[in-house]
């Protein structure tokens, strides 16, 4: 079941002069999907069912694992907790019943009303050997944005992981070289957050001055 959890306005969020899309009365609900009963229907269950038995190998249960699990348009996401995601990703990897061989890297998402979750980081996850396909999800507040790594399971997130540390702040404990990777490395704040200012930052180019967003309306 789908809960409102506030109200985005504008097509961007931000306020004042700064939407310069046209868009600055559009008013949206911001939807959170909440958990699914099973069955979840196709292989989301044979998934679910081979988790609880292999989890226990490692020493933990389906439950220790996951706060939730959410069928929303045909994709299954398993919201795992942060430290459970290595072991968890592990067992997805190399149970033969699972084999989800491929990590196509990790998206970086801002909440910024959701207390205490504002950070999600989400990983879809690919089973070559099954053709199927699954996410894994971590949420974390803004105030301790840590989650272990996923480089020594899926060694091709080595780069996404920096580039979601470069736009979201989120820290990957444990990464081998965690730096900006598009940004310079003196930039202040994080250029994909709600919250980061739309514009502002005076840009040259071939001599002239780019105005930021919010003066570009002026005439005069």
């Amino acid at each position: 079941m789908a809960a409102v959890t506030s109200d985005r306005r504008g097509m961007f969020g931000v306020r004042g002069t700064g939407d310069t899309s046209g868009y600055g009365r559009l008013v949206l609900p911001t939807h959170a999907v909440g958990s699914t009963a099973r069955p979840y229907g196709g292989y989301f269950d044979a998934v679910a069912d081979q988790l609880e038995r292999a989890l226990p190998e490692r020493g933990l249960s389906f439950d220790e694992a996951f706060e939730s699990v959410v069928v929303f348009r045909d994709e299954l996401t398993l919201h795992v907790r942060r430290e459970h995601l290595v072991p968890s990703a592990t067992v997805l990897r190399n149970d033969p019943e699972l084999r989800f061989e491929l990590c196509l890297g990790v998206d970086g998402v801002h909440y910024p009303h959701n207390d205490g979750r504002e950070l999600h980081a989400v990983y879809p996850l690919l089973s070559i050997t099954h053709n199927r396909r699954i996410r894994l999800e971590v949420s974390v507040p803004e105030s301790d944005p840590h989650i272990p790594t996923l480089v020594g399971v899926y060694p091709t997130n080595d780069w996404h992981e920096r580039e979601t540390y470069d736009f979201f702040g989120i820290v990957f404990d444990g990464h081998p070289s965690l730096t900006r990777i598009e940004m310079p490395d003196d930039w202040v704040g994080h250029p994909q957050r709600k919250d980061y200012p739309l514009g502002g930052i005076p840009v040259e180019y071939k001599g002239a001055t780019i105005p930021p967003p919010d003066r570009r309306r002026e005439y005069n």
